[in-house]
């Protein structure tokens, strides 16, 4: 039913940004990034689950954990560039919400680096020499 709460919180948003934008533009950008920042708050418990559940199987499975932990790095690395990116477009400032997003992927190409050569080398392994 978390859900049903996050949808309301938007609406409400929504509908409050609809009815303060004609007379305070600055208000209901504060809106929309206060709603925006509400929900995401609400929602980082549940992403400590899913990284709990993630980190369990890895040490399971036998994965060195220095890989998880980037693979969750760059899957952060992307909601909060999506979201800061979002807000941003949010503002009007549509250049500089892009040029988040382009940082967002610079960061993510940077961090799996060290996955791209583990996964080359063991290619490498593989071919008969």
């Amino acid at each position: 039913m978390e859900i049903v709460q996050i949808v309301g919180l938007g609406l409400i948003a929504a509908i409050l940004v609809l009815v303060v934008k004609e007379q305070k533009p600055m208000f209901a950008f504060l809106i929309s990034a206060f709603a925006g920042i509400v929900i995401f708050l609400f929602l980082i418990g549940k992403i400590e689950a899913v990284i709990e559940v993630l980190d369990s199987l890895a040490e399971r499975s036998g994965i060195e954990p220095i890989y998880v932990k980037t693979i969750l790095k760059i899957i952060g690395i992307a909601y909060i560039a999506e979201f800061g990116a979002q807000v941003v477009r949010d503002a009007g400032q549509d250049g500089i919400a892009t040029k988040i997003e382009l940082a967002g992927k610079v960061l993510i190409i940077v961090m799996a680096i060290p996955i791209i050569s583990v996964i080359i080398e063991t290619v490498m392994k593989l071919l008969p020499a």
